[in-house]
């Protein structure tokens, strides 16, 4: 897959694989899923390392644990498998790791699920537009600049300030039309 850099909001520039072949609609019955978590992984290590921040054990394993699936994972979901080898972490130590990854455009927040999801273009600025399926609970992030340039001119019209741009649209993803 090619790497191509890019512009990070603070300027610096990072490593970001093109969107093709990132984030694949997950319901595909091919679908080799150990390596959207491997490049998940292997981008947040060179973000953090070009930013001179770490990427500890735990936020790393926090992490994966979110990218282990194209569906929200809640925080106590990933408490519960952070606790399978008998050393259960406190809540606000994984809500913290959860914390540092959002802040570093790493993982996204699913506002109306209270949930997580990894993005697959981390490192780039980004408006979040999330389809989510109502049935299965599969997100796909999209990255339209029409619909982020739309926003952001209409709230400069309305004298609004835009500070977390989040678009969640319920529906059904093509496994869910199909099985119904």
């Amino acid at each position: 897959m090619p790497v191509t850099p890019v512009e990070s909001v603070s300027g610096a520039a990072v490593i970001a694989e093109d969107r093709a072949g990132v984030m694949p609609p997950p319901a595909r019955a091919d679908h080799d899923h150990r390596h959207c978590v491997d490049g998940a992984l292997g981008r947040a290590e060179r973000i953090c390392a070009l930013r001179g921040i770490r990427l500890t054990v735990l936020r790393r394993r926090v992490l994966e644990l979110v990218w282990s699936s194209h569906r929200p994972r809640g925080a106590y979901a990933i408490l519960d498998n952070l606790g399978e080898d008998g050393r259960k972490p406190a809540p606000l130590t994984v809500y913290r790791a959860l914390d540092f990854l959002v802040g570093n455009g790493l993982v996204h927040r699913i506002e109306s699920l209270n949930a997580y999801v990894g993005c697959p273009e981390p490192g780039s600025s980004h408006t979040g537009q999330f389809l989510v399926c109502e049935v299965c609970g599969t997100v796909v992030e999209l990255n339209d600049q029409r619909v982020s340039a739309a926003i952001q001119d209409n709230a400069r019209e309305h004298g609004f300030t835009v500070t977390r741009p989040m678009i969640e649209i319920r529906g059904r993803c093509p496994a869910c039309q199909e099985s119904r």
